[in-house]
């Protein structure tokens, strides 16, 4: 693989650990400022709605731009997001920092995905996709109860430091190590828009939010499903989200290895394995030994998903692939929502706090059904009888 990748890779976990990481500062930050844990807590749709809204924007308007030099703004946009944050004196401009910082993150991951795949042969694409997301799998495992602890340690401000810091690592990175890019002939917003005309476009985007929201409607509840079902202490929720990364880790490898080889016959068996997961979590969850198997399951059937995923919206956005590379982020981001928000509306209505495990697999089982449809749209293309005319 290219050491271009590795820089793509730190960028990305710088990202994904500011990302997560304000989950576990909320007291601190609650208390700082004032305010409700509620309150703090819109820090994060602060930055959920960044990403959605970043991703298709900041793309668009760097159409005509070399795409090195837009991963090099993006990353400085990062950086000043955090930096404001670390700065923030009160909780408006906090949510400003976390909002121009998200900003940046879909379309870095639409645009770095399309570099990342041009570095190497057609084959290694997914791979190389799978590699740049690494960083965003190490920033569960690593990065986040690194950023809490030391939040815990130095303050919650010590740790959007350290992000900063770990941005202008990246940003070092990509401007030494991503070989020039030049635009593609024909570039333009309006060729970018033009691909969303395809219908495989918009399968690949809904196969995404289906499978991705099957993965969030059960994990947005991990924690009250582990203490209040499985037994665990609370303390023993933070090694069941690092098991959890390790899987995520696990599972990003194995998707971009499996994508090389055929993208989409992965997809069938990954979206299958993952709503089988997530209906045996639904019973598993029931015992600390095998709930804590099962989350490690989950974390790889989930995060598997992502390269062959993000593999097929380039394929089927060829010539102008970078608007829709950025949009399949968005969509991950609506599936995060989605399934979260549906996890939680079982719950509301009684169904128990295993019930986001069911919900989950009918959107994996879901992503799996457009997958299929996408599959034999591909198959009567390729068996469509061509007609010829006869002099």
């Amino acid at each position: 693989m290219p050491v271009a990748l590795l820089a793509l890779a730190l960028s990305a976990f710088g990202i994904g650990t500011t990302e997560f990481v304000i989950m576990g500062l909320l007291p601190e930050v609650a208390g700082d400022f004032g305010i409700s844990i509620p309150t703090a807590g819109l820090l994060i749709s602060g930055y959920a709605l960044g990403v959605v809204v970043g991703a298709p924007v900041l793309t668009a308007l760097g159409s005509r731009v070399p795409r090195k030099k837009v991963l090099i703004a993006l990353m400085g946009l990062f950086i000043l997001g955090n930096l404001i944050s670390a700065l923030a004196p009160g909780y408006g401009l906090l949510m400003t920092g976390r909002v121009v910082a998200a900003l940046s993150h879909g379309a870095f991951f639409g645009v770095g995905s399309v570099v990342a795949a041009s570095l190497v042969a057609p084959s290694k694409q997914a791979s190389a996709i799978a590699m740049m997301f690494t960083g965003l799998t190490v920033a569960n495992v690593l990065g986040v109860p690194g950023g809490t602890a030391l939040g815990h340690a130095f303050g919650w401000r010590s740790t959007f430091w350290a992000v900063s810091a770990l941005g202008v690592v990246g940003l070092i990175g990509i401007v030494a190590l991503v070989p020039k890019q030049t635009t593609t002939p024909g570039a333009g917003l309006r060729s970018e828009l033009a691909v969303f005309r395809r219908p495989q476009v918009w399968l690949a985007l809904a196969m995404t939010t289906l499978g991705f929201g099957g993965v969030f409607a059960s994990f947005t509840y991990i924690a009250p499903m582990m203490t209040g079902i499985a037994g665990f202490s609370d303390g023993a929720v933070t090694w069941l989200l690092v098991l959890f990364g390790v899987g995520l880790v696990i599972g990003n490898f194995l998707g971009g290895r499996a994508a090389d080889h055929a993208i989409m016959p992965s997809i069938y068996v990954i979206l299958a394995a993952l709503s089988l997961v997530l209906l045996v979590f639904a019973v598993t969850a029931h015992a600390q030994l095998p709930a804590a198997i099962t989350i490690l399951l989950l974390g790889l059937a989930g995060f598997a998903t992502v390269p062959p995923f993000q593999a097929r919206v380039l394929a089927k956005a060829e010539g102008a692939p970078a608007l829709a590379s950025a949009a399949n982020i968005g969509a991950f981001n609506l599936g995060n929502a989605g399934g979260a928000w549906l996890g939680g509306l079982a719950i509301e209505h009684g169904l128990g706090y295993t019930a986001p495990n069911w919900i989950g697999a009918l959107l994996a089982a879901g992503g799996l059904l457009v997958a299929v449809v996408s599959g034999l749209l591909d198959r009567a293309r390729k068996t469509r009888p061509v007609l010829s005319t006869v002099d």
